[in-house]
């Protein structure tokens, strides 16, 4: 694609073509000055899974390499050399506190959460993913990018004397600030790129298109997170839209020259099918896991859900839309449904209550094997993406896990985690690492932000970096 003058800024190019977001992947918003040779940043994605795991079927019985995959890890197999089975992992904070919530908020804090039974939230800290887009995410377009599939539950679990907000929430701005999530991949799809007709060609006359755009976009999850945070807190609705027009500020500014850029780019960025109600997806309410007439009127199978929403993250590393991501497979204290999986007769969190009994036990394992599964395939479908002599894995870190290890006894000890990818180089995968007794989870994080060139001496309740896993 040949520029006769200077590339045009971004801005000027988002007031042309109607576009949002997304364009660094343009050829002619390349600068002729850019580095050739810049060394490709790394990305760092979260994905959570609820209820926990069967650890019989989830620890392997060596560690280092060599390994055998016990069975809710064997979809691991065509990627197991690029993955880090991670075991002996604890989060002491959620130690005391009820079975789940105090568990789920602070997945990605690891410090204390404060028990409230309103929307006086507080997880503790700040989340790694935000530790990390405050440092590097004004080099993309979006600092962080959380997606999930389940709406927000408010109210009160009386059960335990906690808001049942804290268990939608693993991404904190501040502690007691969570950020809101997108459900729908279309919205998704179009707070990344912009609004796109059919064949993915951007619409000129999108309502996003002018210099409010992200800005008007951002309006309806303000709305959403005002309601979910109480009556009154304008503070807090404050500083959400303030980091929405801090994304807006850089969209005037481009990239510095001399930066890194995608070298490579999707052929066609297409959006994925609109869902009208995402909130009845993937609940106790679809039993049969026939799924849901999305807007057009076409059936939206929820495990193919969740695959859009991993794919929305393939993308966001490709084009360099964003280096940080949260997914949320589900809320906490799931009741989903997972009958479309052979041998499975429970729903998720009672089988994670399975009191020993075979048959739970077997739905919980299989359900666990279905998550490990998902992550799998993100980590193919990233593997797939070439950057240089490297892939986008290589270049990508993807953590996988649960708050609790055994659901039944809610135990916040010896986590399920997995780790995907090489860190830029960093990370040596294919191994099984056992840590010590009592090794904090937020050692994984101090790594992790390290590889992403935040380097920190502490997060949440470290005391070190992981033991092993650096190179």
């Amino acid at each position: 694609m040949g520029v006769k003058s200077r590339p045009p800024s971004r801005r000027t190019f988002l007031r042309g073509a109607g576009v949002s977001l997304g364009l660094p992947l343009l050829e002619a918003m390349r600068p002729a000055r850019a580095a050739v040779g810049a060394t490709a940043p790394v990305r760092a994605a979260y994905l959570y899974f609820p209820n926990g795991a069967w650890m019989d079927a989830w620890v392997p019985k060596q560690a280092g390499a060599g390994y055998e995959l016990p069975f809710s890890l064997t979809p691991l197999e065509p990627v197991r050399d690029d993955v880090t089975v991670l075991t002996g992992l604890d989060k002491p904070n959620s130690r005391s506190g009820d079975g789940h919530y105090a568990k789920t908020a602070n997945f990605l804090t690891g410090l204390p959460v404060k028990k409230t039974t309103g929307q006086d939230l507080h997880a503790g800290g700040v989340s790694v993913d935000q530790v990390a887009a405050a440092k590097v995410g004004h080099l993309t377009p979006l600092p962080s990018l959380e997606l999930a599939t389940d709406p927000v539950v408010n109210g009160l679990d009386r059960a335990v004397n906690y808001t049942r907000m804290y268990g939608s929430y693993i991404a904190w701005r501040r502690p007691d600030l969570p950020l809101p999530r997108l459900i729908d991949p279309r919205a998704a799809f179009e707070r990344m790129f912009g609004a796109r007709d059919e064949a993915g060609r951007p619409l000129p006359n999108a309502a996003r298109a002018d210099d409010q755009g992200l800005l008007d976009a951002a309006l309806d999850d303000a709305r959403d997170l005002r309601k979910r945070l109480g009556r009154g807190d304008q503070q807090k609705l404050e500083e959400y839209l303030e980091a929405v027009r801090g994304v807006e500020r850089r969209l005037g500014y481009g990239r510095a020259a001399g930066g890194w850029r995608p070298p490579t780019r999707p052929d066609r960025l297409v959006p994925p099918p609109a869902v009208s109600r995402p909130d009845v997806l993937f609940t106790s309410r679809d039993n049969n896991g026939d799924g849901v007439p999305d807007a057009g009127g076409k059936a939206v199978d929820p495990p193919e859900l969740v695959k859009l929403m991993l794919d929305l993250i393939v993308l966001a590393f490709w084009t360099d839309t964003t280096r940080n991501v949260t997914f949320m497979f589900a809320n906490d204290v799931s009741p989903r449904s997972f009958s479309f999986l052979d041998g499975v007769t429970e729903n998720h969190h009672n089988s994670s209550h399975h009191a020993d009994e075979a048959a739970k036990v077997e739905s919980y394992k299989r359900i666990t094997r279905w998550h490990v599964g998902q992550f799998a395939y993100l980590l193919g479908r990233l593997k797939e993406v070439k950057e240089g002599e490297r892939t986008l894995l290589d270049n990508a870190l993807v953590m996988c896990g649960s708050s609790l290890s055994d659901g039944n006894r809610h135990d916040p000890n010896n986590l399920p985690i997995l780790l995907g990818g090489r860190g830029g180089g960093r990370v040596r995968p294919g191994r099984h690492i056992a840590s010590p007794k009592n090794t904090p989870l937020c050692n994984l994080y101090v790594s992790m932000l390290d590889c992403m060139g935040v380097g920190v001496p502490r997060f949440g309740d470290s005391t070190e970096h992981l033991r092993g896993l650096l190179g």
